[in-house]
This record gives C-alpha cells, sequence and structure tokens, in this order.
C-alpha cells in the first residue's frame, strides 16, 4: 500500500482564496476591514520569521498587518499594556501574541488577557471553554489555528468523522487538547495517547484517524500505524546536519511520523513541510476575518461554509 498524500499546501491556497473573497465582499459592503495585530516579544529568529510571513499573507490578502514589537527586556506590565491597547481599538479584530515569550513573563496572564472576541489563537480560557462546551448556548469560540487546519484536512479527505476511532498523540493546550475537543465534537471516538501511555504502539493501531503531535522526530514507525488509516502529522522537528542522511551541512524537516514507513501502510498521510505547517497560517487569516465578522454583528463568511461543517 502506498498512502495518498494530503496536500495542506494546496488546500491551504483554497482556504486564502476564500479570505481575500471574503474580504473583498466585506469591503464592497462597506463592511469592516478585517486588522490582524500580532505582539513579539524579544528577537528570536524562528518568531521574526514566523510573524514576517503572517505579516506579508495577510497584505496579500487585504487584512490590514499591524505589528507591536517589543524588546526581549519589556516587563509583564508592559507587555500587558500593549494588549489593553489593542483590545481597546475598536479597529483591531484579531490579536496574537507570538510565543514563546521571553522568560520572565507569565505566558498564562498575558493570553488571559486579550479580548477573547480578538483570541485569533483560541487559547483564551473563555474560547477553551466554548471548544469544550461544543458551542453550547450559542456560537463556538475562537478555535486554535493548527487543530482547525487539521480538521479541515480530515474533512475534506474522509468527509463525515462520525464513528470514526481517532487517536490524537500529544495533550498541549496549542494542538492535542484542542485536537480531541475538535474530533468529539465531530462525533468520532477519540483516545488521547501521551508520553505515559501504556503500550502505545497498540493504541496507534486501533486508529483510523491519527493526528500526532507529540514534539518527538519521526516517533511514529509504520507498524504502529493501522492498514489504511488516515495519519496527520503535526510535527515539524528539524534535525542536524548529522541526522539528515548525510547531506553536509544540511539540515531536514521531519514530522512526529516516519513519512517512509507510514506511507507504506496508511491509507492517506500529510507530509512534512507541506502538510499541516501551511494551514496554520491561512486558519490564523480565516480566524481574523470571523473575529471582524462576529465584532460588527454580522454572520460568519458565507465563504467559510462548508470548510468545517
Amino acid at each position: 500500500m502506498t498512502a495518498q498524500i494530503i496536500d495542506g499546501k494546496s488546500f491551504a491556497e483554497s482556504v486564502r482564496a476564500r479570505v481575500e473573497k471574503a474580504v473583498a465582499r466585506l469591503k464592497a459592503e462597506r463592511g469592516p476591514t478585517p486588522a490582524l495585530a500580532v505582539v513579539l516579544v524579544g528577537e528570536d529568529p524562528a518568531s521574526q520569521v514566523y510573524v514576517a510571513s503572517k505579516g506579508k499573507t495577510a497584505k496579500a490578502l487585504g487584512v490590514v498587518s499591524i505589528e507591536r514589537i517589543l524588546p526581549a527586556t519589556a516587563s509583564q506590565a508592559e507587555v500587558a499594556a500593549v494588549v489593553d491597547e489593542l483590545n481597546a481599538d475598536p479597529n483591531v479584530h484579531g490579536i496574537l501574541i507570538q510565543l514563546p515569550l521571553p522568560k520572565g513573563l507569565d505566558e498564562d496572564a498575558i493570553l488571559a488577557r486579550v479580548d477573547p472576541a480578538k483570541d485569533v489563537d483560541g487559547f483564551h480560557p473563555q474560547n477553551v471553554a466554548a471548544l469544550a462546551l461544543g458551542g453550547a448556548g450559542g456560537r463556538a469560540g475562537l478555535i486554535p489555528c493548527t487543530p482547525l487546519g487539521s480538521l479541515m484536512l480530515l474533512k475534506a479527505h474522509l468527509g463525515d468523522l462520525s464513528g470514526k476511532e481517532a487517536v490524537v498523540l500529544g495533550r498541549s493546550r496549542i494542538v492535542g487538547a484542542p485536537m480531541a475537543q475538535l474530533l468529539l465534537r465531530e462525533n468520532a471516538t477519540v483516545t488521547i495517547a501521551h508520553s505515559r501511555t501504556k503500550d502505545l504502539p497498540e493504541v496507534l493501531r486501533r486508529a483510523e484517524i491519527l493526528v500526532a503531535a507529540v514534539g518527538r522526530p519521526e516517533m511514529v514507525k509504520g507498524d504502529w500505524l493501522r492498514p489504511g488509516a488516515t495519519v496527520i502529522d503535526v510535527g515539524i522537528n528539524r534535525l542536524p546536519p548529522e541526522a539528515s542522511g548525510g547531506v553536509s551541512g544540511k539540515t531536514r524537516l521531519v514530522g512526529d511520523v516516519d513519512f517512509a514507513s507510514a506511507a507504506q501502510v496508511a491509507g492517506a498521510i500529510t507530509p512534512v513541510p507541506g502538510g499541516v505547517g501551511p494551514m496554520t497560517i491561512a486558519c490564523l487569516m480565516h480566524n481574523a476575518v470571523v473575529a471582524a465578522c462576529r465584532q460588527a454583528g454580522l454572520a460568519d463568511p458565507e465563504e467559510f461554509a462548508g470548510l468545517i461543517g
């Protein structure tokens, strides 16, 4: 068996096209022009690259991009003041705190300070609770971008997830926990596996759907998988030159799944790179537009219909 490749890069392009169309329609109808603010504290090179990529994507889609950059020496009060200012600005619809924050800052307190209506990362306790409650009592809150993108890929490939046995490998609040909640909302039967799960390969072999988000390069081997399983590999791990197939001076990106062996067993799999990664920024733009519409008292954009519903 050779697995079908789930092309996240191509699907992300289709999401971005929907975002661009929704933004253009809002402008034509004199609705809000979505504006996304990113708060970057410090000079972490990877964060700087990621923030620049977000800004470039936003501008290309017609979303206003705002960057608030603070030094690594910024105090808790200084970061909080920037968040408060953005919360109070009616022309800012989405706020993202670029993680990780420098040591000494209370990350939880900063994330909880963001207005939940503008929390495009879906990390505020109110949005976490809304997801756990399945949107009971009204519209669901904003959903974390990587799990949202993973769900879009699953729905596009499999359609109805009801009754399918799913295993989420990893329990982080950024990916694992919200991914499990999203799958439960789709009526899948969900197991969360982690570092202390006994007989992990046997647990994974039950999965019709496996979402791997454990942060360990190539941990999941092909013989851990159920034949024909759909595998969503969230991991992004950079192997050093000495572990990159003998190519001198070259690093290599790999996922949490050993792609070569897994592709011989799985029915479908996301590659790394080119799988879930491109979906994260696309879903960030999706969330920024949804947030702008909701703050203006409008329905969620019609252009997004069918992505997860």
